[in-house]
């Protein structure tokens, strides 16, 4: 059976486009081409791959169970046939994709950015926000690198520490609390909250640590942005509780009072992740370091 890659290629952006149009921009191709190739891919595998439902194409099951293995093969197969040469940054062409925590993409963002185009100015950097849920993004290598406080579980997906900052409480500058410097957990506790969670959570590690006191404290909502948190905040009596390098900026600019969390919690930590297929990328390594600098340069301002 002779095998041609160029339907792997095919495959894999009519998987991920969802469409014989999308694919064919994708792959800077026309769409009675790309037709073509959906049919001979069709004869190959014995199965529709994309079935028309009203005016959109539909995956089918067959489709989506290999989906990621397809993307993979191709990267491997892309990997085996790079004639492997040194970096030249200066004629460099390549456009990144950042899925970061909106905070750190406002921080270290700018220097990441600069750093970049100071060195590669063909590269170019798109940063995304993150979504109310864990996406896929890594592994279909629709994302270069994320940056957030949660450490990826998947094996396929490698992760580093770049740093770490202490959570504070951030309050109006007249609230009634704000008169000291310092907060009892007492004194923490009796007040109102918002939480930060992208997912909606009215609890998380601070109820814990309020619970090993014998305390608890009334959330009354929840915001999907810390720059969200800060706005109920700056308008009412309550409090937010937030990693102090990502919002001490923000929170000063807006007029906010900064004091220290009364309660023994570890510092929030920021992880930066990338997909192992990527690990001998030397263009990807370099923007690796890039980040890693800038990251941990947010961190340590803390």
């Amino acid at each position: 059976m002779q095998l041609d890659l160029n339907l792997l290629s095919a495959l894999d952006a009519l998987l991920e486009e969802g469409s014989v149009a999308g694919a064919a921009a994708r792959l800077n191709v026309t769409a009675p081409a790309m037709s073509r190739s959906l049919g001979r891919i069709r004869r190959t595998t014995g199965d529709q791959i994309l079935v028309r439902t009203g005016r959109t194409m539909t995956p089918t099951p067959y489709a989506i169970a290999v989906r990621e293995q397809v993307h993979e093969l191709l990267h491997q197969v892309q990997g085996v046939l790079a004639p492997s040469r040194a970096l030249d940054l200066d004629t460099l062409e390549r456009t990144f994709t950042l899925r970061w925590h909106d905070s750190l993409a406002a921080l270290c963002g700018p220097a990441l950015l600069t750093a970049v185009r100071g060195q590669a100015p063909g590269v170019r950097l798109r940063f995304l926000a993150e979504a109310s849920f864990d996406t896929p993004g890594l592994r279909r290598g629709e994302v270069d690198l994320e940056a957030n406080a949660t450490r990826p579980s998947a094996p396929d997906i490698r992760a580093e520490s770049v740093g770490g900052t202490r959570l504070v409480v951030v309050m109006r500058q007249g609230h009634p609390l704000a008169r000291g410097r310092t907060l009892t957990a007492e004194q923490y506790a009796a007040a109102e909250h918002v939480t930060v969670s992208r997912r909606g959570n009215l609890s998380d590690a601070v109820d814990d640590a309020l619970a090993r006191l014998g305390l608890t404290r009334r959330v009354v909502a929840a915001a999907p942005t810390e720059a969200a948190a800060l706005e109920f905040a700056r308008g009412s009596d309550l409090l937010i509780c937030v990693p102090e390098a990502t919002t001490r900026s923000a929170a000063t600019d807006l007029g906010l009072t900064v004091l220290p969390l009364p309660l023994e919690l570890p510092s929030a930590p920021v992880y930066l992740s990338w997909h192992q297929r990527y690990d001998t990328d030397q263009a990807h390594a370099w923007l690796r370091g890039l980040a890693r600098t800038a990251l941990a340069g947010c961190a340590a301002s803390s």
